[in-house]
């Protein structure tokens, strides 16, 4: 299987790590010409194609990676055919917008951690080949329906912030005092534990955190705190946000 990358950003960079990493063979993989394509394939030993036209006549699998903006222009009139499949990670930009028949189309959304093979990828619809190239960068989670991608999306702008909120952590320990180099590595192997715990004890989540507050305890204390400057209902609120960006057409970002 031949997969082509149409788009070669920052986001298909820590993409094509994670498929070396899985140990796909470079010369499986075809960068279309612009953005770090060059500079990758001459590092890596992917094939350049000359244009995106021959980028989809050799691909059997292309994973579409530009800016939203430009997703369905970036598509438009390829030599698309059948039995190939189109994965588009542009972020908001509905399958219908996309014109590839008569080849396939799945939404996907992995995140940078792709690189490691952590990447939490959802996607839609489930497609066999779709998810034998995701489940190279990570757990790929299959969903129901386009609106449900829309909604499980938002955990990309998550991912995010909970990285801004390890930062944040770090930086408030170093300033306490702590080793700098020990800071980070706390407070990110912190996040990883809470999400593992609930990822893989399958508990009810409202319970685990009532077993986890002591009445009287440090943390009772600082969710106190939070709820008093209305932090949860912050969340919800950037959570909507970002979950009408992606449903009111395109992004420009």
């Amino acid at each position: 299987m031949i997969v082509g990358i149409l788009g070669v950003g920052h986001l298909a960079a820590s993409m094509l790590t994670g498929f070396l990493r899985s140990g796909l063979d470079p010369a499986a993989i075809v960068l279309s010409p612009r953005g770090k394509a060059a500079t990758l394939a001459a590092q890596h030993g992917f094939r350049l194609a000359a244009d995106n036209r021959e980028l989809v006549e050799v691909s059997d699998v292309v994973l579409l990676s530009v800016r939203p903006i430009h997703a369905p222009e970036a598509v438009r009139g390829l030599p698309w055919r059948m039995g190939q499949t189109l994965i588009s990670v542009c972020a908001g930009v509905p399958l219908a917008s996309l014109d590839v028949a008569p080849a396939r189309i799945v939404r996907a959304m992995p995140l940078t951690a792709s690189e490691i093979g952590a990447s939490p990828t959802v996607y839609y619809p489930d497609l066999e080949q779709a998810r034998a190239v995701l489940d190279r960068l990570g757990p790929s989670i299959a969903l129901s329906s386009e609106r449900d991608f829309e909604v499980a999306t938002v955990s990309a702008a998550v991912y995010g912030w909970a990285q801004d909120l390890i930062r944040r952590t770090a930086e408030w320990s170093s300033a306490q005092g702590l080793d700098p180099a020990a800071a980070r590595r706390l407070a990110a192997r912190t996040f990883v534990a809470a999400g593992r715990l609930i990822a893989e004890k399958g508990d009810p989540m409202e319970r685990m955190l009532q077993e986890l507050v002591t009445p009287g305890g440090i943390t009772e204390r600082g969710l106190q705190v939070l709820s008093a400057r209305e932090v949860p209902t912050a969340w919800e609120e950037a959570c909507m946000a970002v979950l009408a960006k992606l449903t009111g057409g395109p992004a420009d970002t």
